[in-house]
Formats: C-alpha cells, sequence, structure tokens
C-alpha cells in the first residue's frame, strides 16, 4: 500500500529511508533493496482489471515511464536522482497483490504477462526526488534483458541449462536467483544420474 512521496527521499544501500518491508525473508535487502514497476503497463492492467490504477499500485518503489522490462538488462546501472543503481533480477510478483487486488490469480497473471518490473541495488547513496529523471549509465549483460530472466525462471528456456550456466556466471545477478539456478542445475544432475542407473 504506497503512497507517492511529496517531497525526496534518501535512498540508502537497504531502500527508501522510512519505506517498510513486511517480509523481509523474501523482499527486500541489498540486492532487492528497490522495486521497479513501468507505468507503460498501467493502461494493460486498467484494461484488465476494469479500474484506475495509481502509481504504486503494484506495490513499487518506484513508478517509472520506459526502461521496460525488454529494454532493461541484468546488470545495467543507472542515476536516479544523487544515487546509482544496479539490476539484479526481475521481481518475482507474490501472493500480495492478490490480496490488494482482491483477485486469487493476479500474481500468476503478472508473472505470464511477462510485465513484472524488477530490482535494484544501490551503488552509491544519495537523494531521490519525486519526477527525478532516470540516466542509464552502465549496460549490463547484453544477453539477459530482465525479460529474457523471467523466460529462464519461469517460461520457455526454464530448462535450457546453457542459458542458466551462462546467467548465473553474471557477477551482478541477485545472490537469491543464482542460489536458485545453481541448485536447479544440480537436481538436473542427480535426475541424469538417477536415469542411468534406472532408478
Amino acid at each position: 500500500a504506497k503512497k507517492p512521496a511529496v517531497e525526496k527521499v534518501f535512498l540508502d544501500k537497504f531502500g527508501f529511508v522510512g519505506d517498510g518491508c513486511a517480509d523481509e525473508i523474501n523482499h527486500g535487502g541489498a540486492d532487492k533493496a528497490v522495486c521497479v514497476y513501468c507505468h507503460d503497463h498501467y493502461p494493460y492492467w486498467e484494461n484488465e482489471l476494469s479500474r484506475n490504477l495509481a502509481p504504486g499500485a503494484f506495490g513499487e518503489n518506484l513508478t517509472i515511464n520506459g526502461f521496460t522490462e525488454r529494454m532493461v538488462h541484468i546488470g545495467d546501472i543507472f542515476r536516479i536522482g544523487e544515487a546509482s543503481v544496479q539490476c539484479t533480477q526481475p521481481r518475482q510478483p507474490c501472493h500480495k497483490l492478490n490480496k490488494v487486488f482482491g483477485i486469487p490469480e493476479l500474481a500468476s497473471h503478472v508473472q505470464i504477462s511477462g510485465f513484472t518490473g524488477y530490482y535494484l541495488r544501490v551503488i552509491n547513496p544519495g537523494w531521490v526526488e519525486p519526477g527525478a529523471k532516470i540516466e542509464l549509465l552502465q549496460k549490463g549483460s547484453e544477453e539477459f534483458s530482465v525479460s529474457a530472466a523471467n523466460q529462464i525462471m519461469y517460461g520457455k528456456d526454464k530448462l535450457d541449462f546453457e542459458k542458466i550456466k551462462k546467467i548465473i556466471s553474471l557477477k551482478f545477478l541477485s545472490h537469491s536467483w543464482m542460489e536458485t539456478f545453481r541448485k536447479r542445475l544440480e537436481h538436473r544432475g542427480l535426475e541424469s544420474t538417477d536415469k542411468r542407473l534406472g532408478h
């Protein structure tokens, strides 16, 4: 239940000062300090949900124009106000969206749509004012956009183990996603062993 900020807010290594996180196990932390959602997707959701949506409707810290999941790549570095930040992973839509909107399958719908948003880690803390411009400072992975990463985690590339090996080689991927992909590779190895043994 986010409300638009009316004055500048300090962004430190763990997020915007004064912002709360109800589930620190699955959300927040240095790799997920800032949750971003693209205002470009709001018309789609307003049509799907038959309601008007205000910025922050998806629980994001920043509602931005441009820089969609197809445009932003894992490791991209941006300047926002005085702060610099880096994209670490797509957002994983959770059940709280279902509760906020009163729609049981909304989180799943957001995931399938690919309009997930993404997380940022803070490289250099600083003040961010409402309406601050976002400037791309440095490109990260050329191969893995946020959309491509979503496809590896949830979609058509879920069992593409070569892509999984490549994405976990990115030093700027979040720790939690790196561990998930590593376990998927380990599980693949166990399955192969079982098949050879005839289990």
